[in-house]
């Protein structure tokens, strides 16, 4: 579980919501990380050895499938979804509401962070199947992590989707402070990077297996 606790708790949106956002430790001192970890029961245990096997068999079977993918559209592929969702995070939500700066509240942010986390949902889940799927025609190594990921991915996925809902909850506590403080129209820019920093960390294991294709293409020149 030292994976888990690696990718959420040194992750930039943890840093940001834990620099805006303080709030006292629970009881044993456990972080976000720790607790998500720990949440992960026996039959996630069981079902991680079974993928595990599977996985180790993978090694001697043969390559049905002999087009490689090139690393490079994957790459694009990847710009352009991250592209697509930095275009839609920078646009004004006032704005797109339409209503006047003095009639703000955090219910206009609230509805449209909600509104980007079904935008990622619907462009990040695809483009990680289709990544997967790519890895699944090379090397025996890569196919093992795209079996990997598909399983952690499968397990993770109700974890996250309860989680995801928090950061606007916790964003409220940085507009309310601002606002107290006659800072309110700074929000804005701590709110897009909460939200970038959310993009990033989603897109992180479909980063994560492109990498290990050019790694993996370097050493077969």
């Amino acid at each position: 579980m030292d994976l888990l606790r690696s990718t959420f708790g040194t992750s930039r949106l943890v840093r940001l919501l834990g620099e805006w956002t303080p709030v006292e430790p629970e009881a044993g001192g456990m972080d976000f990380a720790e607790r998500l970890s720990l949440s992960l029961d026996a039959f996630d245990a069981i079902r991680l050895q079974s993928a595990q096997q599977a996985i180790r068999a993978m090694h001697v079977a043969p390559v049905t499938k002999p087009s490689a993918p090139r690393r490079q559209d994957l790459a694009a592929d990847l710009q352009g979804a991250r592209g697509t969702l930095g275009r839609a995070i920078a646009q004004d939500p006032v704005k797109l509401a339409g209503i006047a700066a003095e009639e703000v509240t955090y219910a206009v942010f609230r509805e449209r962070h909600a509104d980007l986390q079904r935008q990622m949902d619907l462009l990040v889940k695809p483009l990680r199947d289709h990544v997967r799927q790519s890895l699944a025609r090379t090397a025996p190594r890569l196919r093992q992590l795209a079996a990997l990921d598909a399983v952690l991915e499968d397990m993770l996925a109700p974890r996250e989707q309860a989680l995801w809902p928090t950061t606007p909850t916790l964003l409220q506590r940085r507009f309310e402070q601002l606002r107290a403080e006659g800072q309110q129209q700074h929000f804005i820019n701590d709110w897009r990077q909460a939200l970038l920093a959310e993009l990033d960390l989603r897109l992180e294991p479909v980063a994560g297996m492109i990498d290990a294709l050019a790694n993996e293409s370097r050493k077969q020149q």
